[in-house]
């Protein structure tokens, strides 16, 4: 097998972990609810505290992996998430559960992004398409069998070894990794950027805290707002910052390359919708139709074999039609998929159900591969730490928002009839808003020229 394939599914052995892990927990959360005595809707801060951890870390971990050497950070991180994923299983408070979801974040923080940065500095450019769909491939199994296995384990004995069993995987992955992974490093590292680091990591994970906790009584009424108002300010001084400084953190300046840019834009947007699916199709199932765990795990999995699915003609169809227009049909019909899942029902035939979210799995997948190809298409190997960073952060900070807008969307029809009773309309809205930022990335994507990116679509554009 060539260095374009092996490399990637090297990495993609670790991601599995990370992948089946958030869908499981997704799965489990009404059961986790339960037994720590908590609202299932407060359970997002085991969501958005992992996420948050993600954003406040990756920042640098692009400068460790040039400064410590990819592999031993990359191995040090599956030891991290590994040992949150016990600490996970051990909680007996909501308090405990957020503090190890934060631990675990730490890890993947340094997982994803290193492996990426990696893959972008062994892979060709003409055939980093292929590279990133072999990369997805065995991560997207982590998401096709975590809703059933995560139902049943819920169902059968207990939520806490939906946790417990990323343990052997940890352990697989460091020996893959000591055994496989090269060991890349820079000769310059340039000085750690700490007055960056303090600032994007403590605005960012400020705002999105603040709002997260935002009227549900869990801190002082004023804090909320106070920890949204200085996430605020902070982000600013950091923009101030990053645009003087020589080497920032995160480099805002990456922003003026195109097919970056336009990634990162149109990308988180499209992301926000995502980001909210996997907490609401779970939640809607199993509160608001009455299905078990496992029933609810039985019908959600099939999204993800959808998206795996697409990963084999992802380069076929983005040398077909180009990054453009593909972005542009395909963002308005992902978007589409993501609405329409708030009018399944209890009713619904099965058959149906499953058809429409496995076409939805391949139309979303199809958007990301697309978005990640064409991000990277122009930045070449001295910037590929610093684009990976900055394109990361705000991948993960746009699926925190995903999550907040749509439980804000839950908690307000919660107000609004005051009763903590979920109904389908609920969600029917939630899906519908969330759906409606995931279309809006498509203003993003009418700034690329046709030929955006040919380098990695191979297509060209008639002058």
């Amino acid at each position: 097998m060539s260095s374009s394939r092996l490399i990637p599914l090297i990495i993609a052995s670790a991601l599995f972990m990370e992948n089946m892990d958030s869908t499981v927990i997704a799965t489990s959360l009404p059961a986790m609810a339960k037994s720590l005595g908590t609202d299932p809707i407060v359970l997002k801060l085991a969501f958005t505290t992992y996420l948050l951890s993600l954003t406040v870390f990756i920042p640098i971990s692009g400068w460790m992996a040039d400064r410590f050497g990819s592999r031993n950070v990359f191995r040090v991180a599956i030891a991290v998430f590994t040992i949150g994923s016990l600490a996970c299983g051990m909680a007996n408070s909501l308090g405990g559960l957020v503090a190890a979801r934060a631990l675990q974040g730490i890890g993947g923080a340094m997982m994803v992004p290193v492996g990426r940065i990696i893959l972008l500095r062994t892979v060709p450019k003409a055939e980093l398409v292929d590279a990133l769909a072999w990369l997805t491939i065995p991560a997207l199994i982590g998401p096709l069998v975590g809703p059933p296995v995560g139902g049943f384990i819920t169902d059968t004995i207990g939520w806490r070894w939906v946790f417990w069993m990323n343990l052997p995987f940890g352990v697989m992955a460091i020996v893959l990794a000591t055994a496989l992974m090269p060991d890349m490093r820079v000769d310059q590292v340039p000085k750690l950027d700490a007055v960056g680091f303090v600032l994007s990591g403590l605005g960012l994970s400020s705002f999105i805290f603040g709002l997260t906790i935002m009227g549900r009584d869990l801190l002082p009424g004023w804090t909320p707002s106070f920890l949204v108002v200085a996430g605020c300010v902070l982000v600013a001084f950091y923009v101030r910052h990053a645009l003087v400084t020589e080497n920032p953190l995160l480099d805002l300046r990456l922003l003026k390359i195109e097919t970056f840019r336009a990634g990162v834009v149109g990308g988180s947007l499209f992301r926000v919708g995502v980001g909210a699916v996997p907490f609401l199709l779970p939640l809607m199932f199993q509160l608001a139709y009455g299905m078990s765990a496992l029933q609810s795990g039985l019908i959600t999995f099939v999204a993800a074999a959808g998206a795996i699915s697409m990963k084999l003609g992802a380069a076929r169809m983005i040398r077909r039609f180009g990054f453009r227009r593909l972005l542009l049909v395909n963002g308005l019909l992902a978007s589409a998929s993501i609405s329409i899942m708030g009018f399944l029902s209890a009713s619904t035939p099965y058959l149906l159900a499953i058809s429409l979210l496995f076409v939805g799995g391949f139309l979303r997948s199809l958007q990301f591969t697309a978005l990640n190809a064409m991000s990277y298409s122009d930045v070449d190997h001295q910037q590929a730490s610093y684009a990976t960073s900055l394109y990361t952060v705000v991948q993960q900070l746009s699926l925190s928002m995903g999550v907040v807008l749509a439980a804000f969307v839950l908690e307000a029809a919660q107000w609004f009839r005051g009763e903590m009773k979920l109904t389908p309309m609920d969600f029917t809205i939630a899906f519908v808003v969330v759906a409606a930022c995931s279309v809006s990335a498509c203003v993003e994507y009418l700034t690329l020229s046709p030929a955006a990116g040919e380098a990695v679509s191979g297509k060209r554009v008639a002058a």
